[in-house]
């Protein structure tokens, strides 16, 4: 029951931001995150890693057609699950100096898309886990199309028409084994929970068209080259609470996707296909390392790094390694920390100057020893230096795509040298030199943005030197998720 309370929680929540006035939504939204945050860390804190299933829920939804609405918590779900209740409420923290029209249904539709992500990570039926992987783009796409920049529109309608095409395939790959399963317990002889699609045992060709229905839909939503077209224009012209929902933690909803169902359930179409996948990933690396490092824009140039990060993290699961898949993980925790930080911080330079642009800023180091500070931090998260929170991840990364191949191993590792090419240009180009006639009156942070920036600040530094903190939870599940591929 804990776990279909973490999806009720900010469902009814937003029901009740959605019905209030608007200069209570802000509040009450706020509230009803940090609820579900209070019930995240009982659950974390519970949470036994050498079991499988917890906190599970389980209650008939189509009956005669074997599907039900259940969830639960694994090792793997577990880390997401605490990343989209911790960022969440610093997300609303984050918009209260910034007044938005129509504020009960702006808040109303972060807590419907938390709980749409809460829904994904813990879904143990697959029709169930579709419904809630098509649901979180809903809200995204109306805050996007109604609170964004100058082209919203035009963007978010490729954004939709994109994802939505990609999900299709995933949807005709759950039908497709879904009619391959046999239960003795469903009327028509057919179940839809996930557990039974691992069970199944296809030949390779079959296992081959699957592997590309379920890569296109999770390559998309990630995204990884060439289906991130939809990417930077979609951050940059959202709001900065929906590009945090979905940098922070959105995308990491196709990753968590390719652990849950192509590792186990088509090993075989991994067999011949990974390879190309890993490709395509490492491309992802260095082409959006590339481009971030060309931006004058300071959310393009973070949106090209996410692009860049998920590359690797990709990498790291089609490695089929434990470092890899464990790397991966922890990179989704500490990746979902750093770009929500520093996509704050951008919004925190942008309200107090009007503008983005690299070349029409500078000198505000010299007013601002706290954002100086935070702004850095995140900086060095982000670039893994050791004794941060992206340190861990990406070395775990490398090493099992360098166990995979080690020429792929060696070109993913030109990340280290080029994140931080483009991560020091961004904070050398904005924080040092001279002021410019947009930086000369700025001012520090104040106590509202210091304390969304604070709980990030502690993460970094938290993950870094006590990774195993995190390691342990997922490590048992993954280890019996890697033991299920077999060719």
């Amino acid at each position: 029951m804990l776990t279909l309370t973490l999806i009720l929680i900010p469902l009814i929540a937003g029901v009740v931001s959605l019905i209030t006035k608007n200069n209570n939504a802000k509040q009450l939204a706020l509230v009803g995150a940090l609820v579900e945050l209070v019930l995240a860390i009982v659950i974390f804190t519970k949470f036994e890693p050498t079991a499988t299933q917890q906190f599970g829920f389980s209650y008939p939804w189509i009956a005669s057609a074997g599907i039900s609405f259940a969830g639960a918590i694994d090792g793997i779900s577990l880390l997401l699950v605490m990343l989209t209740a911790f960022l969440t409420p610093l997300i609303i923290l984050s918009t209260f100096r910034q007044p938005y029209k129509n504020a009960s249904a702006f808040y109303a539709l972060i807590l419907f898309m938390q709980s749409a992500l809460m829904g994904v990570f813990t879904a143990t039926d697959a029709f169930l886990f579709y419904l809630f992987f098509e649901a979180a783009l809903i809200p995204v796409y109306f805050l996007a199309a109604v609170w964004g920049g100058e082209n919203r529109i035009k963007v978010t309608f490729k954004f939709f028409v994109y994802t939505i095409f990609g999900s299709l395939f995933m949807l005709v790959a759950f039908v497709y084994l879904y009619y391959q399963t046999t239960a003795s317990s469903s009327p028509n002889g057919h179940t839809s929970d996930i557990a039974s699609f691992y069970k199944l045992a296809l030949d390779a060709h079959k296992q081959g068209w699957l592997f590309w229905a379920f890569f296109i839909a999770f390559a998309i939503k990630m995204p990884l080259f060439p289906f991130h077209t939809w990417q930077p224009d979609t951050y940059t012209e959202s709001p900065t609470p929906a590009t945090m929902l979905l940098a922070g933690i959105m995308l990491k909803m196709g990753i968590y996707g390719v652990i849950r169902f192509i590792l186990p359930v088509v090993p075989l179409g991994l067999a011949d296909w990974g390879k190309t996948a890993i490709v395509l990933s490492v491309i992802g690396i260095v082409y959006g390392s590339i481009i971030a490092i060309q931006q004058r824009d300071m959310k393009r140039l973070i949106a090209y790094s996410s692009f860049g990060h998920v590359g690797l993290m990709a990498a790291g699961v089609f490695s089929q390694t434990l470092s890899g898949v464990q790397g991966a993980l922890i990179q989704m925790l500490a990746h979902g920390i750093n770009v929500v930080g520093l996509f704050f911080i951008v919004e925190i330079i942008f309200s107090r100057t009007k503008t983005r642009n690299l070349e029409q800023l500078g000198g505000i180091t010299q007013r601002t020893p706290h954002l100086t500070v935070y702004f850095m931090i995140l900086m060095l998260g982000s670039v893994a230096l050791p004794l941060t929170n992206g340190f861990v991840g990406e070395f775990l990364l490398l090493k099992g795509v360098y166990e995979f191949n080690i020429w792929l191993g060696a070109i993913a590792g030109t990340t280290i040298i080029l994140g931080a090419v483009y991560m020091l240009r961004l904070f050398q180009k904005s924080m040092f030199g001279n002021k410019s006639t947009f930086t000369e009156h700025f001012a520090d942070l104040s106590m509202s943005e210091r304390a969304v920036l604070v709980p990030l600040i502690v993460m970094v530094f938290w993950m870094g030197l006590y990774p195993n903190t995190f390691l342990k939870l997922t490590e048992p599940a993954v280890s019996n998720l890697l033991q299920m591929i077999h060719y």
